[in-house]
């Protein structure tokens, strides 16, 4: 007796992302349904304009669409003016403990600040700096870490929970509103991933803001990686955040490369090859995990969301990746080129690599039908400039 076809499990359905107030950053938008992006942080000295703008445009070359620098004193500040308007990226400042450093940094041209509430809670200062970003059209980003908790918070809730973390963030919001500010991003970080992860849904629950999601202090890359997967990646697949950061310990090309295959393994987003491989067996007779590697380093400069698969035997491999675009199926003496699963090419197993990357190329520049490259972020109509009321 036949089973009657399945109906779609509620797991299988996208969630609906959460709907929040759109801002700008130059030309790129933040929340208001506009795609997810990625963002990182320089590690170079602020100071040293040239090197921070090598930096950058390395970063942008690999994906990123927001910079955000750190400015620990007035130097720092002031090399804003060089680095801003040069920049390919809209930059932020990331301020902690003096206010006038954001003043600083609105004078020369930043797209966007960080504040701190943790480090930055006197109410005149958090003014200042609302009305001097609002007459220039800067959002701000508050961003609450536990590392950096407010400590009258931390007392009052009994330590750094979600709830503390949740009620720091809005706090600091309200006293924005306060003086009619309202292009807001907010960010409430720990590296306590259940802790990241509830206060993120309290923050959401209670205001309309878009939601800048990251695991603070997540570490080398080998953990790093894991840790923000399951914290970021989670709150995506809810339908909450709108913009993410991978925070590792290393290059910080590396958190844009997590970033974006992060969002593509969601499903919200597809920039540039994904490779699929098998985990290999005793009927593989090729070294996959090399050859894996090197068709993943040999397409990353491609930018169309293709999906390729490296498969160890012509046995289940075609069949096993047939939703690939295209794939090969290696054996000791010959392997198979394969697309949407079906065979296209028998060839030795030396030059299997070389002929895929051959059919790839030769398929994209015949222009053939196929996913496109993910558009940039862009204002959905009707997004204000930041500064500006929402229609």
């Amino acid at each position: 007796m036949s089973l009657p076809p399945p109906s779609p499990s509620p797991s299988s359905r996208p969630t609906p992302r959460r709907a929040s107030r759109p801002l700008r950053l130059r030309d790129v938008v933040v929340g208001g349904g506009a795609p997810i992006t990625v963002q990182s942080m320089t590690k170079t000295d602020t100071r040293d304009a040239a090197a921070t703008l090598t930096e950058i445009r390395r970063l942008a070359a690999a994906g990123c669409e927001i910079i955000r620098l750190a400015v620990p004193d007035e130097e720092a500040a002031r090399a804003l003016g060089k680095i801003a308007p040069a920049s390919p990226i809209p930059v932020i400042a990331d301020i902690h403990f003096d206010h006038r450093l954001a003043l600083l940094a609105l004078a020369g041209g930043v797209d966007g600040l960080r504040l701190n509430p943790g480090n930055i809670r006197t109410r005149q200062h958090i003014r200042e700096v609302a009305r001097a970003a609002a007459d220039r059209g800067v959002p701000i980003r508050v961003g609450v870490n536990a590392g950096s908790l407010d400590p009258a918070m931390a007392a009052r809730y009994g330590g750094v929970t979600p709830e503390a973390l949740a009620e720091s963030a809005l706090a600091e919001v309200a006293l924005l509103e306060a003086e009619g500010f309202q292009d807001i991003k907010i960010a409430v970080k720990a590296f306590d991933l259940a802790v990241m992860m509830a206060a993120t849904r309290l923050v959401a629950a209670r205001c309309p803001y878009p939601l800048h999601l990251g695991v603070t202090e997540a570490g080398l890359p080998e953990e790093g990686m894991v840790r923000s997967a399951i914290g970021i990646g989670a709150l995506l697949l809810e339908g909450l955040g709108d913009t993410i950061r991978v925070s590792l310990t290393g290059d910080a090309v590396e958190e844009v490369i997590v970033g974006q295959r992060i969002l593509r393994c969601v499903g919200l987003r597809r920039r540039g090859p994904i490779i699929v491989s098998c985990p290999t067996c005793g009927r593989c007779q090729i070294p996959l995990a090399a050859i894996a590697r090197e068709v993943e380093q040999r397409t990353r400069d491609l930018e169309q969301p293709l999906q390729i698969a490296v498969m160890g035997c012509a046995v289940n491999g075609p069949g096993e990746a047939r939703q690939a675009d295209f794939g090969i199926a290696g054996g000791k003496e010959a392997g198979l080129i394969f697309r949407k699963g079906q065979v296209v090419r028998t060839l030795p197993a030396a030059q299997l690599v070389d002929g895929l990357l051959a059919e790839i190329r030769e398929f994209l520049a015949a222009g053939e039908p196929g996913p496109g490259k993910d558009a940039p972020p862009q204002a959905p109509p009707g997004t204000p400039r930041a500064g500006g009321s929402a229609t």
